[in-house]
C-alpha cells in the first residue's frame, strides 16, 4: 500500500526557491519527482535515519528531510536544500 507524501509549506517554499534560482529547473523537477516516488512506496528502506523519527533522502541536486508514519501510511516532507558534495 502507497504512502502519501506531503510537502509541508517551508517544504514548498524552499523547493520553489531552489527551481526559481536554478539553470538546470528540469533537474530540480526530476529529483523532486523521484522523492514523491520513493516515498510514496517505501520511506523507511530509503534514506537514512536522524535524531528520533527524522529521516534524509539524497536525490541529487535535491537533500530532504522527513518523518513518515506507518499507521497513518503518511510520510512529511519539512525541508529540501541543494545537496552540498563534500569535499574530501
Amino acid at each position: 500500500m502507497k504512502f502519501t507524501v506531503v510537502w509541508l509549506p517551508a517544504a514548498e517554499a524552499e523547493l520553489t526557491e531552489i527551481w526559481m534560482a536554478c539553470e538546470q529547473r528540469n533537474l530540480v523537477s526530476a529529483a523532486a519527482g523521484e522523492i514523491d516516488r520513493l516515498l510514496g512506496d517505501a520511506p523507511f528502506e530509503v534514506g537514512e535515519s536522524r535524531d528520533g523519527t527524522t529521516r534524509v533522502l539524497i536525490s541529487a541536486p535535491l537533500v530532504v528531510t522527513y518523518q513518515a508514519s506507518e499507521a497513518d501510511r503518511i510520510v512529511w516532507v519539512a525541508s529540501v536544500r541543494l545537496h552540498q558534495k563534500r569535499r574530501r
